[in-house]
């Protein structure tokens, strides 16, 4: 396989369509349409192996529950299942970004760092974008009084039960990394 050209298609802020023109593992030369969170004129030129966003997996101690979200997401018409999350600001860490995302959707603060992943790609079929998740111990009241006005945001409390109630539910919808992560809390009840 080998990239030939890459072009810009839209030109927006946070998201934008790429064009790459490549030759197939037979030299057959062929197009794919991708979204990307990068600024460049080429994001496979990207340097910096920061990623774009960061995804929040909370656990409320004083509780004893998974705090998960239900939000309204445009693109799919309704409600899904899922983490805090937001893209990390220019000069910020993971775990600064980690932190105010967290407030900002639920109202609750991290007290505590359990562990980071390194940069994972969300769906690679169609975009670069990449994340990296951060689990974290939190308290708090939870809230939605900090959203943006874009946002429509439920917080749930989810215990282990709860959590082994839910996944199967035809009638919900979850984003896939939310799915895996609260099936393991359903098995194990820990993150």
């Amino acid at each position: 396989m080998k990239i030939k050209n890459v072009n810009k298609v839209t030109d927006y802020k946070y998201l934008n369509l790429f064009s790459i023109q490549y030759d197939d593992r037979l030299n057959d030369e062929k197009e794919y349409i991708f979204a990307s969170r990068s600024d460049l004129t080429n994001p496979l030129e990207k340097l910096d192996s920061q990623p774009d966003a960061v995804v929040i997996v909370p656990f409320h101690t004083e509780a004893k529950k998974l705090v998960m979200i239900e939000e309204f997401r445009v693109a799919l018409g309704g409600y899904q299942y899922g983490f805090p999350a937001g893209l990390i600001d220019k000069g910020e860490t993971i775990e600064q970004a980690g932190k105010r995302e967290l407030f900002e959707e639920t109202g609750l603060l991290a007290t505590r760092i359990l562990k980071q992943s390194p940069r994972v790609f969300s769906s690679s079929g169609m975009t670069d974008e990449s994340v990296s998740l951060l689990f974290v111990e939190c308290n708090g009241k939870p809230t939605n009084q900090f959203n943006e006005s874009s946002e429509d945001i439920q917080v749930k409390l989810i215990s282990q039960q709860k959590a082994g109630n839910i996944l199967f539910d035809d009638t919900k919808k979850f984003d896939v990394k939310s799915w895996i992560v609260l099936n393991m809390f359903a098995i194990s009840g820990g993150i």
